[in-house]
């Protein structure tokens, strides 16, 4: 051991700036930093308040879903049937509306839709035993074909009387910050406290860790399950709600392929694929790296062909990099 480890101190500094220098989430902060500063460089129009507010509002769709979906991957599950959760969630809120009525009774029932499917996908996957991937490879299907019956496969873009408090709730801005932003950081803080400071939080960690112990030490592991499902679908709820009232108009399309990003932030956030391992910070910060190159794509004038390969990208290399930093914890 180097001389310099051989104070107390150094060798505690030593080991934070090791411990600093492992974490995915670091690396990740640091490649959006400095994405952001090359971009600023190489276009005149990535740094302009107009694209910058973009690129925080779009990202935050994706992230407040990402919440949901981090959650779900840390007890070891997974759930693709978000972007049609979102498509379905969105498409009742905006029947309910049209219809007449007012925007608190399209909201409840919009958040009511999505947390049905989170509820449909947790009891089967908790308490019936089910493949996480099969179930919600099946609601995928079955969330689609319902968006479809009930919107009559129509574009809706009339809201009824309160029409333009759902437009200025998705698409309006609060002290120059698009209104998702803060919706974002309000249920950023709300999973770091639920996470770090709750028996639930605890509990979702033990199970991600180790299931079978986890049930030993008397943690409700079915309950736990069926909740994280409910709650990932109730997040794809508030993107479709926040989403609807940006875009002014909804199509059955509404959130189709949203699941791979929404997957991509989570892992690229250092979430673990095996269960276990997830932060809140991570996954913002996850869903903001991918939205910075994707808008980097856009500017740089690359085919949006394209953007598909970087997101697939991105979750193979963060895979590779939890695989790769399990082994290293393993020697």
């Amino acid at each position: 051991m180097p001389p310099l480890l051989d104070d107390p101190q150094s060798a505690r500094t030593h080991t934070r700036w090791s411990g600093l220098l492992a974490s995915q989430v670091f690396w990740v902060v640091l490649a959006t930093i400095v994405a952001c500063v090359a971009l600023s460089f190489a276009t005149s129009t990535f740094a302009t308040s107009e694209n910058l507010f973009n690129v925080t509002r779009n990202f935050a769709f994706v992230a407040i879903v990402a919440l949901g979906m981090m959650a779900v991957i840390v007890t070891g599950g997974i759930d693709i049937s978000v972007g049609s959760t979102i498509g379905i969630s969105g498409i009742v809120l905006s029947v309910v509306m049209n219809a007449g009525y007012p925007i608190w009774a399209g909201i409840g029932m919009g958040l009511l839709t999505a947390g049905l499917v989170g509820l449909v996908n947790g009891v089967l996957i908790a308490y019936l035993g089910m493949q996480p991937f099969v179930v919600t490879l099946a609601m995928l299907s079955v969330g689609r074909s319902l968006a479809l019956v009930i919107s009559r496969s129509r574009t809706i873009f009339e809201f009824g009387p309160d029409g333009s408090k759902l437009l200025a709730l998705g698409g309006g801005a609060t002290l120059g910050v698009a209104n998702p932003v803060w919706f974002l950081i309000l249920l950023g803080l709300l999973f770091w406290f639920a996470f770090g400071w709750t028996r639930w939080g605890r509990y979702v960690f033990a199970i991600g860790g180790n299931r079978h112990a986890a049930n030993l030490t008397g943690v409700p592991v079915r309950r736990i399950i069926c909740s994280v499902y409910v709650l990932g679908g109730l997040m794809a709820g508030v993107a479709a709600i926040l989403e609807v009232g940006w875009l002014g108009a909804v199509t059955t399309g509404l959130g189709t392929g949203d699941e791979l990003r929404v997957i991509a932030a989570t892992v690229v956030g250092g979430t673990n694929l095996a269960g276990g391992v997830g932060s809140a910070f991570g996954t913002i910060v996850g869903a903001a790296l991918i939205e910075v190159i994707r808008n980097s794509l856009i500017l740089l004038g690359v085919d949006a062909f394209w953007q598909g390969t970087v997101v697939g990208t991105f979750i193979i290399v963060a895979v590779l990099f939890n695989r790769l930093g399990g082994e290293r914890q393993g020697d």
